[in-house]
């Protein structure tokens, strides 16, 4: 039987809980709105976030350290590059998304899966919706074009009819629909790499991993590939990871770029950014082979003080992507003179943005500070290099 003191907890219990129900119904519609748009704007982030690695190490039986806390975060359908000297860990890096190597320390996660979790059966699965080219082809010699396209599927037990459509449209999405039952001798590297790009395909994967796809290949095969690759990954929305030591390549196709020495991220970001403004030493270095040199019969006019007034101002102006407007002839001899010489330019649009630099002569009539102090007003940064003396 409850006595009289229970009855008083019970009722001072029962009035707490309308009083915190009735406060949950009477709490602002607006917090509520706002909590939920807050939820909203978070949950393109997470879709958006294909690839995430987090701490990731990779230490070999030898003791050497490939990879050293890598944390990267690569978002669905875009082509992203990994570019570093040789020795960098960036084909240690690219194994570790598809478990060819197992990192000693830190996660892999695909679509929000770590894939260090996944069992034997699991992580076969996984590997067919990742699919991989590699530097070398890697194709079977006895085995003609189609055979070698068909043959993971012939592996994974599809039917010989649904085989044939599959590869049909694979060689006609690589253009080697002609070439269907030739062998990889009679093919050039260009060919061979598009029978590889189509057997990494057959699965239909979602991410494409690309291992020094382009080195082997001359100039203009490279750029072939590069823009079947960009084609593959607006038609199919893949997401394509890819590694290389080329600038050139990370120009052409990525959208954005990690750069590594010695296992470590050193420098990231879109590729119009990394192009236009390097802030370490190995990417200046990486860099150096796209960028402008001055040209030989300049330096040897370089002085570091003038003779005269009319002595011209050896500028180098720099853009870095950030400005608005590409430069034009226009604006640098209103900033200027009328006496500004073009000297050399090179100049390249990345991404719609414009990166480069012109090398430029000036005579600075009101001082070399003054005319630098107007360069810098249509440039992102500039170098004064000396004087070349007047004749």
């Amino acid at each position: 039987m409850m006595n009289l003191s229970m009855l008083r907890l019970s009722a001072l219990q029962l009035s707490m809980f309308n009083t915190a129900m009735l406060a949950e119904s009477l709490r602002e519609p607006a917090v509520l709105e706002q909590q939920e748009i807050q939820a909203t704007e978070n949950l393109p982030d997470v879709l958006n976030n294909h690839i995430v690695l987090a701490d990731l190490n990779k230490t070999y039986a030898n003791g050497v350290k490939a990879l050293k806390d890598i944390n990267l975060t690569i978002q669905r359908g875009e082509i992203f590059g990994i570019i570093g000297r040789s020795g960098a860990g960036k084909s240690s890096l690219i194994r570790t998304l598809n478990r060819l190597e197992n990192p000693s320390s830190g996660t892999v996660a695909v679509n929000g899966v770590n894939i260090g979790a996944l069992n034997e059966d699991e992580l076969v699965a996984f590997r067919r919706r990742t699919g991989m080219i590699f530097q070398h082809f890697n194709l079977l010699s006895a085995k003609t074009v189609r055979e070698n396209i068909e043959l993971p599927l012939k592996v994974a037990g599809v039917s010989a009819a649904a085989r044939k459509l599959k590869v049909d449209s694979l060689l006609k999405l690589v253009g080697l629909e002609v070439r269907h039952n030739a062998y990889p001798a009679q093919l050039s590297g260009g060919q061979k790499q598009r029978v590889g790009i189509a057997r990494a395909l057959v699965h239909d994967p979602e991410i494409l991993l690309c291992d020094e796809a382009t080195s082997a290949l001359d100039p203009e095969t490279t750029h072939s590939i590069l823009a079947l690759l960009k084609s593959i990954n607006q038609a199919l929305k893949l997401t394509i990871v890819l590694i290389t030591h080329e600038m050139e390549v990370i120009r052409e196709i990525c959208d954005r770029v990690v750069v590594l020495e010695h296992g470590e991220m050193i420098e990231s970001g879109d590729v119009w950014q990394v192009f236009g403004e390097p802030q370490h030493e190995v990417t200046q270095t990486l860099l150096t082979p796209t960028r402008q040199n001055l040209p030989e019969n300049i330096q040897a006019q370089l002085h570091p003080h003038p003779k005269s007034a009319r002595d011209a101002l050896l500028l180098r102006l720099s853009y870095s992507g950030f400005e608005a407007s590409r430069p034009n002839l226009s604006a640098l001899v209103k900033a200027l003179g009328h006496d500004v010489q073009i000297i050399s330019s090179s100049l390249d649009v990345i991404q719609q943005r414009t990166v480069g630099s012109v090398l430029l002569t000036a005579i600075p009539q009101f001082g070399a500070t003054a005319l630098i102090n107007k360069a810098q007003k249509v440039a992102t940064r500039v170098e004064a290099l000396g004087y070349v003396y007047s004749a």
